[in-house]
């Protein structure tokens, strides 16, 4: 089990029933990103069954790891019968590596033991009353008319973060976000676009334009780029770190750990991570691969104890579950009944 996870088991609730559905969500318009552009997003959902309580968990994978939700589900298929046989919470991460398979099944996991508890997850995992939380909004990469334009629509946002490409095009991105916004915390998300000479080049534009923080600047197999950076915009490691093994070679190269549920493999693996990144000295941010409500509900929980919030997935979608996640004066709030709560009963 993660260090530091509660010890529960479903002891006593017998062999549990296990269901992968494949599901499609259209987007409202293409969003690109540094070497990728997402049309629709292709997720899924695993129900877990035990008497008369279900627990239900969404992932989407890692595009940059090649995931699919046909990948998604061949990898859980593969410890179906372990599964249903009943598994603890420790023997549970021992089944699959990090990733989006194990965070279905894991976020699944929570809610069915909040259901037969009686318990919402929150306090089963020892945190406090989950409170409301400011989220950052996403400007997909575009020509810096159409971001600025993306800024002024995000009306009721603290928070902005911006997707850039590495392009000498970035700085005008920046300028009309900010120019867009005057008003908004603001981050830059490079997606592992930058070398250090086009971030060396862009530097002084993100300082006068009070960017607050610099996402995955270098490409994975370049964080040695990140020794002696002395950036003065606080640096965060998205793809750079999947799970807590990865954080103690960071601390010291970045200040905040980018923590993705898909990325990790669940709600007990993330929250190891908040406690390893703490102990490194490290700040937190939860962040999202895009998914519906479900998707977000466990995020935010791990979100109750970060520095950044990241949960802006369901607003890139022509639709979403019910009860779903909502977006008010620059907050997500999360209703009790979406996920990880005795009445959860969440629909497509």
């Amino acid at each position: 089990m993660s260090e530091g996870a509660p010890a529960l088991t479903n002891e006593g609730c017998g062999p549990l029933h296990l269901e992968i559905v494949k599901e499609q969500w259209p987007l409202t318009v293409p969003f690109r990103i540094a070497g990728h552009t997402f049309e629709v997003l292709g997720v899924i959902v695993v129900t877990l069954r035990a008497r008369s309580a279900l627990g239900r968990g969404e992932a989407v994978g890692v595009y940059y790891r090649n995931d699919t939700a046909s990948s998604l589900v061949e990898r859980i298929e593969a410890v179906r019968p372990a599964v249903e046989k009943g598994v603890c919470l420790e023997q549970l991460q021992a089944l699959l590596p990090p990733g989006g398979a194990r965070n279905a099944l894991d976020c699944a996991w929570w809610d069915l033991q909040a259901q037969l508890s009686g318990q919402p997850v929150w306090e089963m995992a020892g945190l406090g009353v989950p409170k409301p939380l400011v989220t950052t909004f996403t400007c997909g990469a575009d020509t810096p008319e159409n971001m600025g334009a993306a800024a002024r629509r995000y009306s009721h946002a603290r928070a902005i973060k911006l997707k850039l490409t590495g392009a000498s095009l970035d700085a005008d991105r920046v300028r009309a976000v900010r120019e867009a916004r005057p008003d908004v915390w603001l981050g830059v998300d490079a997606n592992q676009s930058f070398t250090r000479a086009s971030l060396a080049a862009l530097m002084p534009v993100l300082v006068e334009n009070q960017v607050s923080l610099i996402e995955q600047p270098f490409p994975v197999d370049k964080d040695a780029l990140l020794v002696g950076l002395q950036s003065p915009i606080p640096i965060a490691a998205d793809e750079s770190v999947q799970s807590r093994t990865d954080i103690p070679k960071l601390a010291g190269k970045v200040d905040v750990i980018n923590i993705k549920l898909d990325k990790c493999g669940g709600l007990t693996e993330a929250l190891s991570m908040v406690r390893a990144a703490h102990a490194c000295g490290l700040e937190t941010m939860v962040g999202n691969m895009v998914g519906t409500s479900l998707a977000m509900a466990p995020a935010f929980l791990v979100g109750q104890q970060c520095k950044v919030v990241d949960l802006d997935g369901p607003v890139f979608l022509a639709a979403d579950r019910t009860p779903a996640v909502t977006y008010e004066d620059g907050l997500i709030h999360c209703p009790a009944g979406l996920w990880g709560s005795p009445i959860s009963g969440v629909t497509a």
